[in-house]
């Protein structure tokens, strides 16, 4: 996902708008229906369409961006039929590559099959809405279909199709087959990264009730190759882009077939080892800062971090183009990870040293919320009141097995070590440490002061523990030791925060059914194989996390189901076996 939204940027950075001369869109928009009626438009009118473009305009090739999966009037079925035989118009059909549909899309009849080139890679589709039964001999069909990122967002579009041991090409690509010759290799598999170079503005868009009524100069789309689509949004032909969240799916075609005339003609960016040079600059950068660390203060260390990551983003902005299979935050992940764990842990040790005299408040808040605590100059900071807190819930499992057959002084050195790496995200990420429960901590977010995103920086704090316990673990492994694993459980909600304590002691704490409901959580762990179980209150409150959805679960003490919930796995990877959840 990171990775996804810095391409993303540097393509919204280097988009251009200049005309892209080799292509004519033609748009049957609003202007066309008011002008000619509504869709679905009579079969003639497309045929005429497209004659008008292959003689009038003398276009190189017309690509139909439609779907015509029955029959209609016989007069325009028929020279449609004929013109995709014997001219240079093809058709469009969508494959659907859905693994979890209980019935596969079956309507209309694929065309265009052909043999998969020697050395070459297809995706494979499980159905499809292709065009009617009697256009099937049309040679020349490409496929509209494509699979939106987690995000919903399109970025690559399959190059090549393969369903029934039959190889489908993209629409773009049996555009090029149809008149010329068509690219080689594009060194990218069956799945193209679609390049978006250019702006939707930057492509000759005409309407095509102008095109019906020849009210457009003639040689503008002559030896173009053309595109007919819709832009209308009640045609449902819309797609988010990285340019937009909103774009017509002929913006897209266009975008591709604009890449393969690139490749066509040599213009295509220099290949460059995008991910070596990523690998290399990840290794140096990380063991400079890391010596450079050990001799500057916190803040000249955050400088030094922040200068090597905006040295990489002017880097990866200059190779993204040359490389689409470039990990563009491979060297920011390495950054990332110093200033999680070198950075915070020299800002607390310098915040020690210079906050000694806050005593008691420095036992259970985080460092920057005493600050803001003593600059707002509460009378009672401290006193119990409802606030909307995430609350952190974490301990070793299995950490009786861990520590029996350990000498007393190691079995103390590895609870005081985990417990390290479980505290230092905490109180890194604004939290508040509520207390030790022997081989685990609960903590949580939103009190004494309330925070805006306290589910976010309470997940942020559960993905830093994650990286810090595989870190500590792989530590031990190293030296013969069993694995650690860390279980967490986290949940959003009202509670009661405030100081509970005595006379003879002060407790600030949180009580309330979220506080409850994470510790329920947290058991729950055992039975999966994900580190961190999210409840449904956190899911709802949190803005920069993705989820992924576990089922329903009966906990101890809940008289109805919990709705469980871990972070996307690319973020939480555990890689315990399964357990069978208990009953």
């Amino acid at each position: 996902m990171a990775d996804n939204w810095l391409r993303d940027q540097f393509l919204r950075l280097q988009v251009s708008a200049a005309p892209e001369q080799r292509i004519l869109v033609v748009d049957i928009d609003q202007d066309s229906m008011a002008e000619l009626g509504p869709w679905p438009w009579p079969r003639a009118r497309l045929a005429q369409l497209a004659e008008t473009l292959l003689t009038g305009y003398s276009a190189r090739a017309v690509g139909l961006d439609i779907v015509l999966p029955r029959a209609a009037d016989v007069e325009g079925d028929t020279r449609l039929e004929l013109l995709a035989m014997h001219a240079p118009l093809v058709l469009a059909q969508a494959f659907d590559y859905s693994s979890t549909r209980p019935d596969p899309l079956r309507e209309g009849h694929p065309a265009g099959a052909q043999p998969l080139p020697p050395g070459a890679s297809a995706l494979v589709a499980t159905g499809y809405i292709a065009n009617q039964p009697g256009w099937q001999a049309a040679p020349h069909v490409g496929n509209i279909g494509f699979i939106p990122d987690a995000d919903g967002v399109l970025r690559r579009v399959p190059l090549l199709t393969s369903y029934q041991g039959q190889a489908y090409p993209a629409l773009a690509l049996a555009l090029l087959q149809s008149c010329c010759q068509a690219p080689a290799s594009l060194g990218q598999g069956a799945v193209l990264r679609v390049p978006y170079r250019r702006d939707w503005n930057a492509y000759t868009v005409v309407s095509a009730a102008d095109i019906l009524a020849e009210r457009i100069a003639a040689h503008s789309a002559s030896g173009r190759m053309v595109l007919v689509g819709s832009s209308a949004l009640g045609l449902g032909d819309r797609v988010a882009t990285p340019l937009a969240p909103n774009r017509p799916g002929l913006g897209v075609q266009a975008e591709l077939l604009s890449a393969l005339l690139d490749v066509q003609a040599g213009q295509q960016p220099t290949p460059l080892p995008g991910r070596l040079l990523a690998a290399l600059y990840a290794g140096l950068s990380t063991l400079l800062v890391m010596a450079a660390l050990q001799r500057l203060s916190a803040s000249a260390g955050v400088a030094a971090l922040a200068a090597a990551a905006l040295l990489w983003l002017g880097l990866a902005y200059l190779i993204t183009p040359h490389d689409p299979m470039l990990v563009t935050t491979g060297p920011l992940a390495s950054l990332a990870f110093l200033l999680a764990v070198a950075v915070p842990y020299q800002w607390q040790q310098a915040q020690r040293r210079s906050h000694h005299l806050l005593g008691t408040l420095r036992q259970y808040v985080a460092p920057s919320v005493v600050l803001q605590l003593l600059r707002q100059d509460l009378k009672d900071p401290l006193q119990p009141r409802h606030l909307d807190v995430t609350t952190l819930i974490a301990d070793m499992e299995g950490y009786t097995s861990h520590v029996e057959s350990l000498p007393l002084e190691q079995g103390a050195l590895l609870t005081r070590s985990f417990l390290a790496c479980l505290t230092e995200p905490v109180i890194a990420h604004q939290g508040t440490l509520d207390k030790y429960t022997g081989d685990g901590l609960v903590a949580f977010w939103g009190a004494p002061l309330p925070q805006d995103q306290h589910a976010d920086l309470a997940l942020d704090a559960a993905e830093d523990i994650l990286r810090r316990v595989r870190s500590f673990s792989q530590q031990r492994e190293a030296a013969g030791h069993a694995p650690l694993r860390v279980r967490i459980g986290i949940e959003s909600g009202p509670a009661m925060a405030g100081d509970f304590g005595t006379s003879f002691r002060s407790i600030y704490t949180a009580v309330g059914d979220s506080v409850n409901t994470a510790s329920r959580l947290e058991q729950a762990a055992r039975d999966f194989a994900h580190d961190v179980i999210v409840g449904a209150g956190t899911v709802a409150r949190a803005r920069r996390h993705q989820f992924m959805l576990l089922g329903e679960r009966q906990l101890r003490g809940k008289e109805k189901t919990t709705t469980l919930y871990t972070i996307t796995p690319s973020m939480n990877t555990a890689v315990l076996p399964v357990k069978a959840p208990s009953a």
